[in-house]
């Protein structure tokens, strides 16, 4: 009987000749450990991880977003809450749009206190601690160079909150030899 060399395996990907010491099995095929990336996101795959859709591969959680179900009920535990759609992977199939419709910046929304910059509810959870007045942690900032603040950097003009610096700048006293050093 002669001897008959393996056939060689070539990677999908690359077209590269697959060896046996740089090959990872996945999706039916042999690939170079390099090539086995997640088509949107990049990440390195393995055997656990990897989901097949057309010859290509990707992570679950990209598989996930671009080809799975849609909607309201799909989706499992705190992963189905995400807003995001791959689009930052360059998947741009996703048909359903993650925007709300109904809510208008700028316009009030739902029952309890709003949010004197956004004019949203603010829940208990992401109200700023130690303010009078209902403010989210995202909007307690410098409307001018939107510096976080608390209840001990803050200074108001009329509904807005400025830092320190800010205040003095637009609201302070003007004039010759005010914010200047003495000598």
């Amino acid at each position: 009987m002669p001897f008959k060399p393996p056939e060689r395996a070539f990677c999908p990907k690359c077209s590269q000749a697959v060896y046996a010491a740089e090959e990872r099995i996945g999706a039916g095929k042999k690939w170079h450990k390099q090539c086995f990336k997640c088509g949107l996101c990049n990440k390195g795959l393995d055997s656990t991880t990897v989901a097949e859709h057309e010859g290509l591969v990707y992570c679950k959680g990209c598989h996930g977003k671009k080809f799975g179900p849609k909607g309201y009920g799909f989706g499992g535990g705190a992963g189905a809450l995400s807003m995001e759609t791959g689009s930052q992977f360059g998947n741009k199939e996703s048909e359903m749009s993650n925007r709300p419709t109904e809510a208008v910046i700028g316009e009030k929304s739902g029952p309890g206190p709003h949010c004197p910059r956004c004019l949203r509810t603010v829940y208990d959870a992401e109200r700023a601690i130690g303010l009078n007045d209902a403010w989210h942690k995202s909007c307690c900032c410098c409307k001018e160079c939107r510096k976080p603040l608390d209840a001990s950097t803050l200074s108001r003009h009329e509904v807005e909150i400025y830092c320190k610096g800010c205040y003095a700048k637009h609201f302070g006293p003007h004039g010759y030899g005010v914010g200047t050093l003495a000598k």
